[in-house]
C-alpha cells in the first residue's frame, strides 16, 4: 500500500516562496503519476500541477502557471511543489496525490487520483 505524506507548509507572507515535499512509503513510486491539489475552505478540490513517472509530462493550473515547478526524484522516492510569487488567493490545503493508472495524458481530475496524503497548509498573508 502506497502512503504519502506531505510536508512544508507553513505562513508565509504575500510574494514569498514555500516548497512543499511528499514523501511516498510503503512501496516505490515507480510508474506512477503525481500529482498536487489544493482545497480552500468552502471550496472544491482544484488541480495545482502534474507530473508523470518519467518526467516527460508535467502541467499546471493556469492559476499558478509561471510561479509554481513540480518535480520528482523517483531516487527518494519524493515530489515537490515549488511554489514562488505566492499570493493570498493561494491559501488553501495542498494534498499530494498518486495516480495507479497509467495514462495516455495524466488528468486533472482529483477523482483520477487512488492514493492521497494528509495534506499540508499554506497560509499566504497580504
Amino acid at each position: 500500500q502506497l502512503r504519502l505524506v506531505e510536508s512544508g507548509g507553513g505562513l508565509v507572507q504575500a510574494g514569498g516562496s514555500v516548497r512543499l515535499s511528499c514523501a511516498a512509503s510503503g512501496r516505490t513510486l515507480g510508474t506512477n503519476t503525481m500529482a498536487w491539489f489544493r482545497q480552500a475552505p468552502g471550496k472544491e478540490r482544484d488541480f495545482v500541477s502534474v507530473i508523470n513517472w518519467s518526467r516527460s509530462y508535467i502541467d499546471y493550473g493556469d492559476s499558478v502557471k509561471g510561479r509554481f515547478t513540480i518535480s520528482r526524484d523517483n531516487a527518494k522516492n519524493t515530489v515537490y511543489l515549488q511554489m514562488n510569487s505566492l499570493k493570498p488567493e493561494d491559501t488553501a490545503v495542498y494534498y499530494c496525490a498518486a495516480d495507479r493508472a497509467i495514462r495516455t495524458t495524466p488528468s486533472r481530475r482529483h477523482t483520477a487520483y487512488e492514493y492521497w496524503g494528509q495534506g499540508t497548509q499554506v497560509t499566504v498573508s497580504a
